[in-house]
């Protein structure tokens, strides 16, 4: 429907109200989006909570509770300048702007726009009036006699004039059905899930190099014990050669010291390799060049949390920003199968436009320069060889593959929670069983020193209780690293606390 009057102001009211009450018939089609029941169970089965576990609230900075300085002032390091952080942030700020811009289709789209012109017509191409201008003056082609023809017949000589237009435009597509809403709705989701991804980094990243630190003072602590066996080892397989050469050993037990000589110091290069690589990856983390100096990071400077947190596997599913960035990421398909419903609607639209013409521009909005135009229009498909039910049918299986991912990713989590238990409970006991062998090795060591001292004993023997010693020391520093990675793991797995944070910019709220 088109209307058209000189007289164009009364109509502009006419056009908003218009325009406002279609968007307060608007009514939102397609299924509501309902958070999905996994059947998460009641506890982790058959992993056992360990008795340094218990119900609590996770910190925002639960790396704090490992009372090491220098590794806090590492991690804010990182989360200042890691570029795989800054780069999850930038991804939160496109999906929030790409939100924003959606939200715009709910309002009507404001034009202007100014075109003059210069133009010449031929005198030959029309008669002597193109046309009367909206300030009354007439534009006509001058009339002459050509001396060829005696002054018969006329001659109509070109017209050069100036036209101004200028005009407002305005569109309004209401959102009868929802399908602008619904688009709306699956872009928020996406937003509050590309916050929760953000989230996920941020705790991989600080878990990630918590862990690392911890890794290295493992690796100090192990290689200085492998050294000191390695010498050891040396030691003996001298003390071989001197025997053998008095001839109180035979060769054969030279070649047996010589090869545990050689097994010690093949332990060293690879221990040697990880610590480095180890440090080259924490300078990575925090996004730092490969000749940024780092501290030392010694085992004994980590203090284990006196009571590590556990929550419910129906908490955890509010905990784990994964598993929340997959619910959202569900609710974003199904909103999207409404938007492809309503696409398969008639669809409305209102425009008008309204402004001036003359020569002058000046003299454009006198009263026989204006023009308006307002128009309404339905659009309803007619045949489209089922491309619009088929767009449907993909949107619906795509939420059901969402809700099928959002169940796996929540049953992960609490197999991974699990999992990290299970190795509580492992560690805990390795770390006993460690213990008690570093124990059992120093008296051997001890008891080895004073039978040498007594004549009792032989020096080979002695260093043989030694480097038992170091294997157990070596081994002791594996099983108190694995506790203190296995307490980084469980806070990792629990969430990390990132209810507790600031987003990374602002978005629909997430927090669970």
């Amino acid at each position: 429907m088109i209307r058209s009057r000189s007289d164009w102001r009364p109509h502009a009211a006419g056009l908003l109200l218009a325009a406002s009450a279609a968007g307060l018939v608007a009514c939102a089609v397609g299924p509501d989006y309902t958070r999905p029941s996994v059947a998460a169970g009641e506890s982790y089965g058959e992993a056992a909570a360990p008795q340094v576990l218990r119900p609590r609230d996770i910190p925002a900075d639960w790396w704090t509770l490992f009372h090491h300085p220098a590794l806090d002032a590492l991690i804010a390091e990182a989360l200042q300048h890691s570029p795989t952080l800054e780069a999850a942030r930038q991804a939160v700020q496109v999906a929030q702007a790409s939100r924003e811009a959606l939200e715009a289709s709910f309002w009507p789209q404001l034009q202007a726009s100014y075109s003059p012109a210069r133009t010449k017509i031929a005198g030959n191409l029309g008669g002597n009036s193109p046309g009367v201008q909206g300030d009354g003056s007439v534009i006509s082609t001058g009339s002459n006699t050509p001396k060829a023809n005696g002054g018969s017949p006329p001659y109509n000589s070109p017209a050069i004039y100036n036209f101004h237009t200028a005009q407002v435009s305005v569109s309004y597509a209401p959102d009868v059905f929802g399908g602008n809403g619904r688009q709306v709705e699956a872009s928020a989701a996406l937003a509050r899930a590309q916050q929760l991804e953000w989230q996920a980094a941020r705790i991989t990243l600080v878990a990630n190099l918590v862990s690392a630190a911890i890794l290295e003072g493992q690796l100090r602590q192990q290689l200085r014990a492998a050294e000191a066996a390695a010498e050891a080892a040396t030691q003996a397989l001298r003390l071989s050669e001197r025997l053998r050469q008095a001839g109180h050993i035979a060769a054969q037990d030279e070649a047996g010291q010589r090869l545990a000589a050689l097994a010690a110091e093949q332990q060293l290069p690879p221990l040697r390799q990880q610590l480095a690589q180890n440090r080259n990856l924490m300078r990575n983390l925090i996004g730092a060049a490969q000749d940024r100096e780092l501290p030392a990071f010694e085992l004994q400077d980590f203090r284990l949390p006196q009571a590590l947190p556990l929550s419910l596997p129906s908490q955890l599913l509010e905990q784990r920003p994964d598993v929340r960035a997959a619910e959202e990421q569900l609710h974003a398909a199904v909103a999207q199968i409404g938007a492809a419903r309503v696409a398969r609607l008639p669809q409305f639209a209102i425009t008008g436009n309204a402004g001036g013409a003359a020569a002058h521009l000046s003299q454009a909005f006198l009263a026989s320069g204006r023009f308006f135009d307002l128009t309404a229009t339905l659009t309803a498909p007619l045949f489209d060889a089922g491309a619009a039910r088929h767009r449907e049918q993909a949107a619906a299986a795509a939420a059901a593959q969402a809700q099928s991912q959002y169940r796996a990713t929540a049953l992960a989590a609490v197999q991974n929670v699990a999992d990290v238990l299970r190795a509580i409970e492992s560690a805990e006991a390795s770390a006993i069983l460690a213990e008690q062998s570093v124990r059992a090795a120093r008296q051997s060591v001890d008891l080895a020193r004073r039978r040498v001292a007594a004549g009792d004993l032989d020096r080979a023997s002695a260093l043989a209780a030694e480097i038992t010693g170091y294997q157990a020391d070596l081994q002791a520093a594996g099983a108190q690293a694995a506790r203190l990675i296995n307490a980084v793991a469980l806070y990792q797995a629990l969430g990390g606390g990132w209810w507790h944070t600031e987003p990374a910019a602002s978005a629909p709220a997430t927090h669970p």
